[in-house]
């Protein structure tokens, strides 16, 4: 099988790439086993600095991976070049720190020695989506590798140049052959890939479709897994909040990659009192985003990664408007580009309040009071995470209990950190990545007991 990626800003063809056969994946699974084996037996110190490379190498090419990204999926090219030195980032995170997070946890039982060791799994396969194709991939990858194990990567079909790149990433910082393998495979190789002998977890960043059929066959073969899925994130506004403030950091979080986020702001909660002044700012400001070819510098808002996800968005859109939305600004669509789109008075029922909305779509709801923006903010089969605005932090700090998403950010917008876990409840998924959770997913806590 071949697969093509495709520019989605003007449908020419970015780069052919040859699907593996079965004996062809075969041999690689089999190569990642081999790979560990030797692998898990080069001291850390050796792991780290090889990870060190791998962010010097990401730094020195990140003009040519940077093209690549926008190319494949349509990200304007800062926002690529940000994404690249993003992963150097948590390269240089996972080199410093690896030392403390594996160290032996010595635990006093009375007997003569007692203590925690963490050690590699073995290989563990990746599903990444395509919308950060970097960035995705290397939050599990450093601390992946570096605690030992190997990485196996499928990637989704179009940015399988990316995918390339990464492994010639791993390739040019020195890392031993089979340590980091990009696999060129249909989803329909998904289950013989998660059954295989060599792979001991399964880690994916997808839909809610896409991670419980996964999550279903790491159950069925007994494999450790984490699930990053979607998200339908409220940015509730108080109205103590700097609504010009607020705007900026909403028009941030709501437009940055094209809306295409799962953490992105997509539900705006916005009280009486900021609710006509907060919108009339975020439409100016939505009405200044430069739109055009993504490799432009001058562009903000480029075209979706994929023309079926531009028209799902618009139905969308036009399902909500006929259920009584108010169209503010924006709403049409041309090919994989899609206006940014503001709608008003969007209550619960409606598609653009209860789906997840993968794109640059502002939905605005008024509500009157903080325990009713709450409320709603629960009122999803989502939990990634919640921004609150307000003037008051130590008052919404003390009420992060209200909500169960996995994340809650005051006077910011939700974003992962490499030093901090990122993760989400309900339909979101389960697991962590990131900071000391994202190294000690894919390890084995094994009990050493010494009696006297």
């Amino acid at each position: 099988m071949q697969f093509s990626s495709i520019n989605p800003y003007n449908g020419e063809i970015v780069g052919t790439h040859e699907g593996l056969t079965t004996e062809e994946l075969d041999r690689k699974l089999a190569s990642s086993h081999e790979a560990f084996l030797s692998w898990r037996q080069v001291p850390l110190k050796k792991r780290t600095s090889l990870m060190i490379k791998a962010g010097q190498v990401l730094r020195e090419h990140v003009e040519e991976y940077a093209r690549m990204i926008t190319l494949e999926m349509g990200k304007p090219i800062q926002e690529s070049r940000a994404e690249v030195n993003k992963c150097a980032w948590v390269c240089d995170y996972y080199a410093e720190r690896a030392d403390g997070i594996l160290a032996d946890q010595k635990i006093d039982t009375g007997e003569q020695i007692t203590f925690v060791r963490h050690d590699p799994i073995g290989a563990v396969l990746a599903i990444m989506p395509w919308n950060f194709p970097f960035w995705q991939v290397f939050r599990f990858a450093a601390p992946t590798l570096v605690a030992g194990n190997t990485g196996l990567l499928k990637h989704a079909p179009n940015v399988f140049g990316c995918s390339r790149m990464i492994e010639e990433v791993f390739r040019k910082a020195g890392f031993p052959e089979g340590v980091f393998q990009q696999l060129i495979v249909h989803h329909d190789q998904t289950e013989r890939i998660i059954a295989h002998d060599a792979v001991q977890a399964v880690t994916l960043t997808g839909s809610e479709r896409a991670g419980s059929a996964v999550a279903a066959l790491a159950g069925k073969y007994i494999k450790r897994s984490v699930m990053e899925l979607g998200g339908n994130n409220a940015f509730i506004v108080w109205d103590d909040a700097d609504v010009q403030q607020a705007v900026q950091t909403g028009v941030a979080a709501r437009m940055l990659n094209g809306g295409q986020s799962c953490i992105a702001a997509k539900r705006f909660l916005l009280m009486d009192e900021v609710y006509d002044e907060f919108v009339e700012q975020f439409t100016r400001e939505v009405c200044t985003l430069t739109t055009g070819d993504p490799l432009d510098e001058k562009t903000r808002m480029g075209p979706l990664a994929r023309k079926d996800l531009a028209d799902q968005l618009n139905q969308q859109i036009r399902r909500s408007v006929e259920m009584g939305a108010q169209l503010i600004q924006g709403g049409k669509q041309e090919g994989c580009f899609h206006e940014p789109t503001i709608l008003g008075n969007v209550q619960p029922g409606m598609p653009a309040f209860d789906e997840e909305t993968f794109g640059p779509l502002a939905t605005m709801t008024r509500v009157h009071s903080i325990e009713e923006a709450f409320r709603l903010s629960e009122l999803s089969r989502y939990g990634l995470g919640v921004t609150i605005c307000t003037s008051d932090p130590e008052k919404a700090m003390s009420m992060a209990g209200e909500v169960s998403d996995g994340a809650y950010f005051v006077n910011e917008l939700v974003k992962s950190d490499p030093r901090l876990p990122f993760g989400g409840t309900k339909k979101s998924g389960y697991g962590r990545e990131l900071a000391e959770d994202g190294m000690l997913a894919f390890v084995n806590r094994k009990t050493v007991y010494v009696a006297k």
